[in-house]
């Protein structure tokens, strides 16, 4: 059975996540803190964490760090806050979704659902582009046969580029097939995450391109 870590303070939250996780055939376990999350994470191995930003002891943040940097496991951020900053910062740290509070349970599952489809094991021949190599099977990106490090978001992204080489995306579809559902979101998501992209896969990342008034374009030539 699929293991989720649900971590936040307020107890009628981590309630409704339990009752719907159940529903949909999750086993959900409960932390009141950013402490006690880390502590279970190193106890037990979930498929998926959601933490809480505004937790006593151990912020959402510095929990999410901490348990990242011992685990690859998929985190969905929860705030009340919807500054630009805590979002940025979430992805950075590697979050695969931030949802801001009051949510409805119901969404935050297909989020769930989402995913963990998209963190099964990948399978599927090797994708080359000039000093690119992303080995799906393997989930491994090479630059200039040296493997970095991609979030799971940027490594959904980057695929998705490859297999539209020199197709105009708009940001609205860009959302909807790497993310995998109808975000709720701002547009402003995907800049971010191209802009961490281009970094990541530096001298490349200058071959995808912004197309004004579309979006991006991973241009081959």
């Amino acid at each position: 059975m699929i293991k989720i870590l649900i971590a936040d303070d307020e107890e009628k939250i981590r309630t409704v996540v339990r009752e719907y996780g159940r529903i949909n055939g999750y086993e959900v376990y409960e932390a009141g803190d950013g402490e006690e999350a880390i502590r279970m994470t190193e106890e037990e191995r979930f498929d998926l964490v959601i933490l809480d930003i505004m937790m006593p002891n151990l912020d959402g943040f510095t929990a999410c760090r901490q348990i990242k940097a011992k685990r690859d496991v998929p985190v969905i951020m929860l705030s009340a806050r919807t500054e630009e900053y805590d979002k940025l910062l979430g992805f950075e740290l590697g979050i695969d979704d931030y949802v801001t509070k009051p949510f409805s349970p119901k969404e935050l599952m297909a989020r769930i659902k989402v995913i963990l489809e998209r963190n099964k094991v990948h399978t599927g021949s090797v994708i080359r582009f000039e000093g690119l190599e992303v080995n799906e099977e393997a989930h491994v990106v090479k630059v200039d046969g040296r493997e970095v490090r991609l979030t799971n978001k940027e490594y959904e992204l980057l695929v998705f580029f490859l297999k539209n080489r020199n197709v105009a995306l708009t940001r609205e579809r860009i959302l909807n097939e790497v993310w995998g559902y109808k975000f709720y979101g701002d547009e402003r998501t995907v800049d971010t995450h191209v802009k961490m992209l281009r970094q990541s896969i530096d001298p490349y990342g200058e071959k995808i391109i912004t197309v004004r008034g579309v979006g991006y374009k991973l241009h081959e030539g």
